[in-house]
């Protein structure tokens, strides 16, 4: 499967008079297909037309609530890497998805099939977590934080169109982050009063990350929502104050 602009580009020569054989030689696609798509200049592969980015005119992917959700996954615990042949531009969005919350699991998995219906959603098991995967030549445009080497020895920074969708979405990207690198645990505090030591507990969230872009972008998303945090560490983020964290829960919530 060619992406769009590679067809548009076989439709540019073929209407500057190239032969089907020319048009061929020069773009690497049979002349079957080029002969197919001379004779069907208005139809469009469903795969091809279901990537927003690729269209005439790119598109911001939708729905943004689930788009948002499933960046903030890969910002976490994703990567997209090549599968076979890499000539063949065929990607992998691979999550990694610890097997104590299963309903997580079937979130992530259900944010794949939303944003590539036509594509098959795998899921492999790994030693204490599963591998949640979805193929597609399509991933480097819907994620293009996409590059070598790890997250947090690259720069990561969003797209205008990207920011657009978390300005609009930023609960959204709140829980992708928080059920990725983040966790909601009980804080335990000892204190002496009067010669008498007293526990206290309360709920408190945490996101860890290496990455200073992502641990920025993670602080932008909860000044939207109106949550206080600080930086009790260079790259942890935590939100401790009880309407901070009642806030947040209306969005994260524990993991499940």
């Amino acid at each position: 499967m060619y992406d769009l602009t590679v067809r548009q580009r076989v439709l540019r020569l073929l209407g500057s008079g190239q032969t089907v054989s020319a048009v061929s030689r020069q773009t690497g696609v049979s002349r079957a297909t080029v002969r197919q798509w001379r004779d069907n200049p208005d139809h469009l592969s469903s795969r091809v037309a279901s990537c927003p980015r690729c269209q005439e005119i790119p598109q911001p992917p939708a729905p943004g609530d689930v788009y948002a959700y499933l960046l903030g996954l890969y910002l976490g615990d994703g990567c997209i890497s090549t599968v076979g042949d890499p000539a063949k531009q065929v990607w992998s969005l691979r999550i990694m998805c610890a097997d104590a919350w299963p309903g997580l699991q079937e979130e992530c998995a259900q944010a794949l099939a939303t944003l590539r219906p036509g594509n098959k959603v795998r899921r492999l098991p790994r030693q204490g977590c599963t591998e949640i995967n979805c193929f597609s030549k399509h991933w480097p445009h819907l994620l293009p934080q996409h590059g070598p080497g790890k997250k947090h020895e690259r720069p990561i920074k969003l797209e205008n169109w990207q920011r657009k969708i978390v300005e609009a979405n930023p609960g959204s990207l709140a829980r992708g982050l928080f059920h990725s690198d983040g966790c909601r645990l009980t804080n335990r505090v000892r204190r002496d009063f009067d010669g008498r030591s007293q526990l206290y507990e309360y709920p408190r969230y945490l996101f860890v990350n290496e990455s200073r872009d992502i641990l920025a972008l993670c602080g932008e998303t909860l000044d939207m929502l109106g949550v206080a945090w600080r930086l009790p560490k260079p790259n942890t983020i935590s939100v401790a104050r009880r309407e901070a964290v009642e806030r947040l829960d209306e969005f994260v919530g524990p993991k499940y």
